[in-house]
């Protein structure tokens, strides 16, 4: 198997799914940074753009856990 076969493969794993929350989730740091930044600024504009960005981060997180749920759902063990 190839090294790209492989990735591909990580990718869609139960680990693979787990450290992607983990990445999308670190990434709230810096949204959350922004939005207190914004805030002491009183830039609205900076406001709804960190807003806009947790939104995705937290539709992120969702379908990454839909999609753990998934491979949960084919594990032989669990049913």
């Amino acid at each position: 198997m190839s090294t790209l076969a492989k990735a591909k493969g990580f990718k869609k794993s139960k680990a693979g799914t787990y450290l992607s929350i983990g990445t999308t989730a670190f990434g709230a740091i810096s949204v959350i940074k922004r939005a207190k930044k914004a805030r002491n600024e009183h830039d609205t504009l900076q406001l709804v753009d960190a807003v806009v960005s947790a939104a995705a981060i937290a539709t992120g997180i969702a379908l990454l856990y839909r999609e753990l749920k998934r491979l949960g759902d084919d594990d032989v063990l669990l049913g």
